[in-house]
């Protein structure tokens, strides 16, 4: 079974030697590539919405007007995607859909596990 040692987020970013110096197995939440090394990744996942259930997501949370309008156009332009794929080798870069909380619980789930597997596999050998 995978292990994953530990979750980093924003606010616990704060000594990248404790990272650098795990052996694996670290998960990376993050709005955007150009904050950590590029040699930490060996995966990389871009959420995609699609712009309705975005902006209806977003209006729900109380987001106001100009940050609807920065994050729909951010979707529409792709912005985090292509940030992704000129940040990393583009065959490590994957789009999965973040729609339905199904699909997240599900799918995502299942195909991010069947990614990490097949690395481990190709990089075990």
């Amino acid at each position: 079974s995978l292990l994953l040692n530990s979750l980093l987020t924003e606010k616990s970013y704060d000594d990248e030697d404790r990272v650098v110096d795990e052996e694996g197995g670290v998960i990376v939440d993050y709005h955007g590539c150009d904050f950590f090394p590029k040699r930490w990744f060996h995966i990389v996942f871009a959420l995609r919405t699609d712009t309705n259930v975005l902006y209806e997501r977003l209006e729900t949370r109380g987001y106001n007007r100009k940050t609807l309008t920065d994050n729909i156009q951010c979707e529409i332009f792709q912005v985090l995607y292509e940030e992704a794929t000129t940040s990393h080798k583009e065959e490590i870069v994957h789009q999965l859909p973040s729609n339905k909380p199904e699909e997240l619980e599900n799918n995502n789930v299942d195909q991010i596990l069947k990614l990490i597997e097949q690395w481990i596999k190709d990089h075990n050998s």
